[in-house]
């Protein structure tokens, strides 16, 4: 039974591997540029280092991010995260 497990936890591990690296194959290197360059501007912008852009923030530090915050901000919580970010960027 434990054979078993073990097995089960390594072939789950295995795909979860091969998931993740077909991800990264999948991105382009445009978009890694891109990635790279808003994690710098974002940690810039976000000048309380709460990992949370505000629209005020944005507009000071990430304009393009600015004028499309609606549109990132889909949960209206009055912020964006690095991750929303970046899964734009990923989506464009």
């Amino acid at each position: 039974m434990n054979i078993r497990l073990a097995v089960a936890s390594l072939v789950a591990l295995m795909f979860v591997s091969l998931s993740t690296a077909a991800v990264a194959q999948t991105m382009t290197a445009s978009q890694a540029h891109d990635i790279k360059q808003a994690e710098e501007r974002f940690a810039a912008a976000d000048k309380n280092a709460d990992g949370k852009l505000t629209l005020e923030e944005a507009k000071a530090g990430m304009p393009r991010i600015a004028s499309s915050f609606s549109k990132i901000d889909v949960e209206k919580k009055g912020y964006v995260t690095l991750d929303q970010i970046k899964a734009m960027i990923l989506k464009n």
